[in-house]
């Protein structure tokens, strides 16, 4: 296979799919009205509430959904093959992600910019709202905690991402002022905003600054709490949205690149049905445990918290939610595709050329043979995390292994020097981390403050105290710091079973969808089945990832943290099954509102 046929398949898929399954799922399911208004017209307040232009909405919640997943899943999960890995993105992508996506947003537009944990409550009883609401902060607190993690040794180890990093925040806070407080055309104000950016970037290759770790971690939780708790105009908003053209330049460029390259792929196309993927000396069967290695790139439950925490509260308009809830999770799905078309084409390249580094850190591990599919479903695992004793990682894990096949596509293609582009690769990655985990401070105040909201009827200045935006974020911020800086390396083990109950989250907020579909918009009974099978299918499958988790993989896990890691995967099936339970408890049931809908 080519990487000139597999992208160009892959674009023609999600344009033509937008168009059809896109527009008939807004036109029967969703049924956009123009006319009606969004809450960010009707209950703006300057702050949380502030239509935005959907390009800019766009550029947001794009950046804040993608995160390092789409980079991450993908380049971790071709220890399989790269087949059967686009194949999940692909399909995954088309029947569950931007399904999850579209409905989890304008279900949420519809109940006044309301989190999907809010509307699963309005639908399925107050309790499923609490449990829910307990369960996505805690998930957020990790997510803080692990894109710390993510950004601080890079940022660490390339001083240039960090420059560039910084400026990038001070970009954002002019272009902000540009789009809010001054007359400019959009087009300008975005057009010194990209110039910003890009000045950014180069001010970065040429004045990289080097900090300590510890001082990147302390600088990310002021940015954070800043980020969560200023008016989203001010810093969130301009900054992703800048951040987009970061993202949106690497897809295009990437896709270029891959067009014209017509590079053979050499990695292997499938390896084993079992190959070791989640843990390198735990065999994984490609069904169901899939899901706990590929996220964002085909389908995530932190998206729905995304697209009806920050991204209701921003749209300007009910039919400019197609093109950002579902055609940002395309453009992701696009991002995974060049990511696995990069790896397939260099990867094996780039791991051969350490065969001796890797020979010398572990003489059992031999570089060259990862040509030989059953070499790699056993051992491609451990050579693409292994680390010299030293602990320096020799590849770079997934992260490195994408980045530097990315450099090599782009030199070969488009004789960008490899040093640059695979920098660029880095700084890439960096982007779609720092905005992730900009949103997620934000969504775990809102979720926070949803959580206080009995504290009204026992003490109303508790309440006062607690609601507010900046104590909430302070709150949030400090959870996850604590994690990172405080707890060593013990949330990299948790990593693979947190990512098992993200996809959990998916499921849950896709049987919310189905809930909302048939109960209040009273869909035909086939637009209904169309949301209905991918959510029973995805529960399904990530139930049984979980319980193949929790005895398979739970128990090889160093003793410090294989209870916690227990515990908390337990503790995740409990709250899903109950749930399921009230989702098929209210399913045929009348709906009465509790409160007038938007």
């Amino acid at each position: 296979m080519y990487t000139t046929i597999i992208v160009l398949i892959g674009a023609i898929f999600y344009i033509a799919l937008y168009f059809t399954y896109g527009k008939s799922i807004e036109k029967n399911v969703v049924k956009a009205d123009a006319s009606r208004e969004t809450p960010a017209v009707r209950l703006r307040d300057n702050v949380d509430y502030v239509p935005a232009n959907k390009f800019v909405l766009f550029g947001h919640h794009f950046a804040s959904i993608a995160g390092a997943g789409p980079i991450v899943g993908p380049a971790i999960a071709v220890v399989w093959g790269w087949l059967p890995a686009l194949l999940w993105v692909w399909f995954g992508n088309l029947f569950i992600g931007s399904v999850h996506d579209y409905l989890s947003l304008m279900a949420s537009v519809r109940y006044d910019g309301k989190s999907i944990q809010w509307v699963a409550g309005e639908l399925m009883g107050e309790g499923t709202k609490y449990i829910f609401e307990l369960y996505v902060y805690f998930a957020m607190i990790l997510v803080i905690a692990a894109f710390m993690g993510v950004f601080g040794p890079l940022a660490n180890s390339t001083p240039e991402i960090l420059t560039a990093s910084l400026l990038f925040m001070v970009a954002a806070i002019v272009e902000g002022q540009l789009l809010y407080k001054t007359k400019l055309p959009f087009w300008l104000s975005s057009l010194i905003g990209v110039i910003l950016t890009l000045l950014s970037i180069v001010l970065g290759f040429y004045f990289p600054w080097k900090v300590s770790l510890n001082a990147l971690y302390w600088g990310q939780f002021i940015y954070i709490i800043l980020a969560a708790a200023l008016p989203v105009w001010f810093l969130l908003q301009p900054r992703d949205y800048l951040n987009s053209y970061i993202l949106w330049g690497g897809v295009i460029l990437g896709s270029i690149a891959a067009i014209i390259s017509f590079k053979s792929f050499s990695w292997p196309a499938f390896t084993s049905f079992s190959a070791n993927v989640v843990h390198p000396a735990v065999p994984s069967p490609f069904w169901p445990t899939v899901p706990l290695v590929i996220a964002c790139g085909a389908l995530s439950g932190f998206h729905s918290i995304v697209g009806s925490g920050t991204t209701s509260k921003q749209l300007d308009n009910e039919l400019s939610g197609l093109f950002v809830g579902y055609g940002a999770m395309f453009m992701e799905g696009m991002l995974s595709t060049i990511v696995i078309t990069s790896i397939a084409a260099y990867g094996l390249n780039i791991v051969q050329g350490f065969a001796d580094k890797i020979a010398q850190a572990k003489p059992t591990l031999d570089a060259m043979k990862l040509s030989d599919p059953a070499y790699m479903a056993q051992y491609g695992n451990a050579i693409i995390n292994l680390k010299t004793a030293e602990g320096k990682a020799i590849i770079g894990g997934a992260l490195g292994l994408f980045t530097k096949s990315f450099g090599q596509l782009l030199y070969n293609s488009l004789r960008i020097p490899t040093k640059v582009g695979t920098i660029f690769g880095g700084l890439w990655a960096s982007a779609f981390v720092l905005t992730t985990l900009d949103t997620t401070n934000r969504l775990a105040r809102y979720a926070f403050q949803e959580l206080v909201e009995p504290l009204k009827k026992v003490s109303v200045g508790l309440y006062e105290v607690l609601h507010n935006r900046w104590v909430a974020s302070i709150i949030a911020a400090a959870l996850g710091f604590y994690l990172i800086a405080y707890g060593g390396n013990a949330y990299t083990a948790l990593w693979a079973g947190f990512a098992g109950t993200n996809q959990l989250l998916a499921s849950i907020a896709m049987l919310t969808a189905t809930n909302y579909v048939k109960r209040v918009q009273k869909a035909s009974q086939g637009a209904i089945v169309l949301v209905l099978i991918p959510a029973i299918f995805l529960w399904i499958t990530v139930f049984a990832a979980l319980i193949w988790y929790l005895f398979k993989v739970v128990p090889v896990q160093a003793s410090a943290i294989k209870g916690i890691l227990g515990a908390f995967v337990v503790i995740m099936l409990i709250l899903d099954l109950f749930l399921v339970f009230n989702f098929f408890r209210t399913y045929n049931k009348e709906y009465k509102p509790a409160k007038a809908k938007a």
